[in-house]
C-alpha cells in the first residue's frame, strides 16, 4: 500500500479505538519503551506531545517517568517555526508553557532553542512503519526534515500503535528511515 492509503486505513483505526483501548495500548508502550531503551548516556531526548484528539500515542507518561527516574536526561519538544515551516527543540522544562498551535499539536510558548546536533535520541510519532524502519505519518515532511538535521549517531525511535506492515510502496529518497520502532507488543530494530 502506499503512504496516503496507509495514513486513511490507520488515522481509521486509530480514531475507533474505544478509551479503555487506547489507555492500555499507551500503558503497554510506556512500559515496552523502558523495556527496550537504554537512557544511560543520554542527555538529551526530544520528544513530541501527543495530539489527544487524534488519539495519538501518549508520551506524557514517559517523559513523567523519565523526569522521575532519569534526572541527567534534559527531555526537549517540537515547535514550528511559522517562517520557515521547520521544526525547531526547545527545551521542556518542569515550567514551560504549552500551546496548541494551528494543528492542535502542544508546543512550547518559549524557551530555550537547542541544537539538533546535541540531540542524542528523537522519538516520532507514527500512524504505521513497516518491516524497515519507514514511517508513515501525516505528510508534511517536518519530522523527515528535522532528522536530516541531528547527528548521524542520533538514535530515531517511532512510536506507533500499531504493529508493523510488510512494505509501505512508495518510500521517497528523503524519506528518513527509524533506528528503532517501539509499540505496546514488542519493539524492532533496524
Amino acid at each position: 500500500m502506499t503512504k496516503e492509503e496507509l495514513r486513511k486505513v490507520y488515522i481509521q483505526k486509530r480514531n475507533s479505538l474505544p478509551d479503555y483501548q487506547y489507555q492500555a495500548l499507551n500503558d503497554e508502550l510506556r512500559r515496552m519503551f523502558f523495556n527496550s531503551i537504554d537512557l544511560s548516556g543520554i542527555k538529551i531526548l526530544h520528544s513530541f506531545l501527543p495530539i489527544e484528539k487524534n488519539k495519538e500515542p501518549d508520551t506524557r507518561s514517559i517523559l513523567n517517568q523519565i523526569r522521575e527516574r532519569h534526572r541527567d536526561v534534559r527531555l526537549s519538544l517540537p515547535r514550528v517555526n511559522d517562517s520557515t515551516h521547520l521544526l525547531e527543540s526547545v527545551f521542556f522544562e518542569n515550567t514551560t508553557a504549552l500551546k496548541n498551535n494551528s494543528w492542535g499539536i502542544p508546543e512550547p510558548e518559549n524557551g530555550e532553542l537547542i541544537d539538533p546536533q546535541t540531540i542524542d535520541i528523537v522519538l516520532v510519532p507514527m500512524l504505521t512503519f513497516d518491516r524497515r524502519g519507514h514511517r508513515v505519518g501525516y505528510g508534511k515532511g517536518f519530522y523527515d526534515k528535522f532528522l536530516a538535521t541531528t547527528r548521524s549517531d542520533c538514535q530515531r525511535v517511532g512510536i506507533c500503535l500499531f504493529d508493523p506492515v510488510d512494505q509501505i510502496d512508495d518510500i521517497m529518497g528523503f524519506d528518513e528511515p527509524m533506528d528503532q520502532c517501539i509499540t505496546p507488543a514488542g519493539s524492532y530494530t533496524f
